[in-house]
């Protein structure tokens, strides 16, 4: 047995016999029609029984799962910085995290496009605790992050990660994906966890650690949608945080969230990747001997830089001249964009609900807000 066994994705060989377990179920049912409404179930059902790789899985259904969904819920996809990386180099890519499935599965879709090596990505274990989601997620290369774990299971737990993370770049030459954060922003604030850097440094000589931060080749990226098709869904969390209640999720919620995402109205999806980070490296190196103040250092360049390149859009300007009461950037956007942001939010949510109101405009407002103090402190 492995030691990777708990979290690891599936490997080739297990392939085809975890697809033809789940290829009754009703919901991979409902998305094989969905991805293929030409076909009949025989035909993809076939199809699928052919499947002997992940790489296969992903060109023949994946991807196009991905493509159709991009079709009847967005404007499409946009991209930018791609061009500046290797081909064959796998890379440690950290983003922003706005979606439970479509942050990682829009960027295989723009790694797979440009002909770059496609991410092994990181899934929380609370999200996929029904079978067939557990078994497409490791079908794909999802790999697990154990959640709600108690202080030595959980070093213990991060440990293996960080060792995984590593045993996928060097040996199996494979791009990683992983969030700046546990769980996905709320309030339009991206923001790097330190603890998802020191994680990824447990594989490391902790004492040079910027040096092993290097050899993974970081790179930073910024994902942005339009309309985030979860953003009143996100409330009742956000208003137990105002209230300073301790918030329980509905046994659903995860699932609930994860199937909006998928089928919500996004309009715009915009995704940037940096450069790999390197003298930024050499820089913090320079600056502390001190893994924590290094750590901190590296938490500030990733939020400077997944800030920068994040694109704006028409609704996160308007969000913020409505809650400033302002024209400021008015020239971003027609009057008929505000008029259907405004009546979004008065679809969405109580319009007499102060707290929820502000909420709600803050999660578009806040990155306009972000890349403004960025601009103060250059």
């Amino acid at each position: 047995m492995s030691k990777f066994d708990s979290i690891r994705h599936y490997h080739d060989h297990e392939v085809n016999e975890v697809l033809t377990q789940i290829s009754k179920h009703p919901m991979v049912k409902a998305l094989m029609r969905f991805t293929f409404p030409d076909k009949t179930e025989k035909q993809w059902m076939n199809d699928l029984k052919a499947v002997t790789s992940i790489k296969q899985f992903q060109d023949d259904f994946t991807y196009h799962s991905i493509r159709r969904i991009l079709e009847k819920s967005s404007n499409g996809l946009t991209t930018s910085g791609f061009e500046k990386l290797d081909k064959n180099t796998p890379y440690f890519y950290i983003s922003n995290h706005r979606d439970i499935l479509m942050d990682t599965s829009l960027l295989n879709v723009a790694l797979k496009e440009h002909g770059m090596i496609m991410t092994a990505s990181a899934i929380g274990d609370n999200l996929v605790q029904k079978s067939f989601l557990l078994a497409l997620a490791k079908v794909n290369r999802n790999f697990l992050v154990k959640r709600g774990l108690p202080p030595r299971e959980l070093l213990q737990s991060s440990k293996l990660m960080s060792e995984y993370i590593n045993h996928l770049l060097f040996e199996q030459n494979r791009s990683v994906w992983i969030a700046q954060r546990e769980g996905r922003t709320k309030d339009g604030n991206d923001q790097t966890h330190q603890g998802v850097l020191k994680m990824l440094g447990m594989a490391s000589d902790m004492d040079n650690l910027m040096d092993y931060f290097k050899k993974i080749k970081i790179v930073p990226v910024s994902i942005s949608y339009e309309y985030d098709p979860t953003d009143a869904l996100k409330m009742p969390q956000i208003i137990a945080t105002a209230n300073e209640e301790i918030y329980t999720k509905d046994k659903n919620e995860d699932f609930v969230n994860l199937y909006s995402g998928v089928i919500g109205q996004k309009k715009g999806i915009h995704i940037h990747v940096g450069e790999p980070l390197d003298q930024e490296l050499d820089l913090i190196k320079e600056n502390s001997d001190k893994v924590n103040k290094q750590i901190q250092s590296l938490a500030n360049v990733l939020d400077e830089k997944i800030i920068r390149s994040y694109k704006l859009w028409p609704t996160n300007y308007i969000a913020y001249d409505i809650i400033n009461k302002s024209n400021t950037f008015s020239k971003y956007y027609n009057q008929k964009e505000r008029q259907l942001f405004e009546r979004r939010l008065e679809l969405r949510v109580d319009k007499d609900n102060k707290i929820v109101v502000d909420s709600f405009l803050a999660m578009y407002a806040n990155p306009v807000v972000n890349k403004l103090k960025l601009q103060e402190n250059e």
